[in-house]
């Protein structure tokens, strides 16, 4: 049976391999150097360099979330928005499926 960090491992291998123009890799290379980010904050770091709606960086920011676990969710009250931020155990995780080459 595959302990938990290596299923976060596999997942997040195939969700890099699906980038096809590097909007999830330069998401997960953010993730790595911001301790902490909005949605909003993210989309504006990305609006730079790719032409995304806010919705798709939230979808994306939803899935790594849920799907892939890798980030602590936090608000502060009701009226706020959500920070995330990477979790310590997993940044290694995450720079070694970036430094990893991707095969199409």
């Amino acid at each position: 049976m595959q302990s938990f960090r290596q299923r976060i491992k596999k997942r997040l291998e195939r969700y890099i391999e699906l980038d096809v123009d590097g909007i999830r890799s330069q998401v997960l290379k953010i993730l790595i150097s911001l301790k902490t980010f909005t949605v909003d904050k993210l989309h504006k770091t990305l609006s730079t360099k790719f032409k995304l709606s806010y919705t798709a960086v939230a979808s994306m920011v939803g899935y790594i979330n849920s799907r892939l676990g890798i980030l602590k969710a936090h608000k502060f009250s009701y009226k706020t928005r959500t920070v995330y931020s990477l979790k310590e155990e997993y940044v290694d995780i995450v720079q070694g499926a970036l430094s990893k080459p991707v095969h199409l």
